[in-house]
């Protein structure tokens, strides 16, 4: 008796054992998508400390590694069916620290108009997002973490889904634009001059009315996700400046060809 009551059970340490295991393999689970999409924000902030120091170059390639994070987090969640409302806030707080306010100060000079053009570019991307939430979260399956839709939002899921029309984006998203003014950034040498008219025309694609398709690069054909693992492979050769010239090439692509190559055929 004595052993049992300081030594319990070989079968109940087993039992406890396995449930914590359990339960730490869900928490992983549930939490993996969260932590890259932090990880994405903080690679935002390190890009806003670089930038108001003065090291641009490491600016620029913090916000590209934003960009292969941000893809990565939907899919993760997705993935794993792990979507919530809270990693959906993470994601917009990410994205607007990334591809907003870090993205905007690769803008930023002693010039008042180029203070004003990085307040505008915040402020494109803040409608951006605000365009996507209200816009589109009503053509995502109830799947996707939204368990609290009314009967009749989930009746058009139903519709939606039934009939295949595919998620489209409202506007160019914003992960495409802070892409090709950071490959601006690198490939010029911060000339202000080509990053003013970059930054103008990013705005414009930015609160366009045009549709551009859910890139879902990896849950898609299988040359969409070389192109995402050649990403990958960039970020170690960044000390070679025509590195990010992938990156322009990848986000141009989106822009001028949406339909025919990055549309979600899953």
């Amino acid at each position: 008796m004595a052993a049992q009551v300081f030594f319990p059970p070989t079968k109940q340490l087993f039992l406890s054992k396995s449930s914590g295991s359990l339960q730490l393999k869900e928490f992983a689970r549930k939490n993996a998508a969260n932590v890259l999409s932090v990880t994405n924000m903080l690679m935002g902030m390190a890009s806003i400390l670089s930038s108001l120091n003065g090291h641009q170059y490491a600016a620029c390639w913090l916000v590209l590694i934003g960009y292969l994070l941000d893809l990565a987090d939907g899919a993760v969640a997705r993935r794993l069916n792990a979507c919530s409302a809270l990693g959906a806030k993470l994601d917009d707080f990410a994205d607007f620290t990334t591809f907003g306010i870090a993205t905007s100060l690769l803008l930023r000079t002693e010039s008042l108009l180029d203070n004003l053009l990085c307040m505008c570019y915040v402020l494109s991307v803040f409608t951006r997002l605000c365009f996507f939430s209200s816009d589109c979260a009503f053509m995502e399956a109830p799947s996707h973490g939204n368990t609290n839709s009314s009967p009749s939002t989930l009746s058009l899921h139903v519709i939606v889904y039934s009939v295949g029309i595919p998620f489209m984006y409202r506007g160019l998203p914003c992960i495409y634009s802070s892409a090709i003014l950071a490959c601006v950034s690198l490939l010029s040498g911060g000339h202000m001059v080509v990053l003013r008219v970059t930054a103008m025309a990013m705005i414009l694609f930015m609160i366009s009315q045009t549709f551009y398709p859910h890139d879902r690069v990896l849950e898609s054909q299988a040359w969409k996700k070389v192109v995402y693992a050649g990403g990958i492979i960039m970020v170690f050769c960044s000390s070679f400046p025509p590195a990010c010239v992938y990156y322009l090439l990848w986000s141009m692509s989106y822009i001028l060809f949406p339909a025919s190559l990055w549309s979600c055929k899953v």
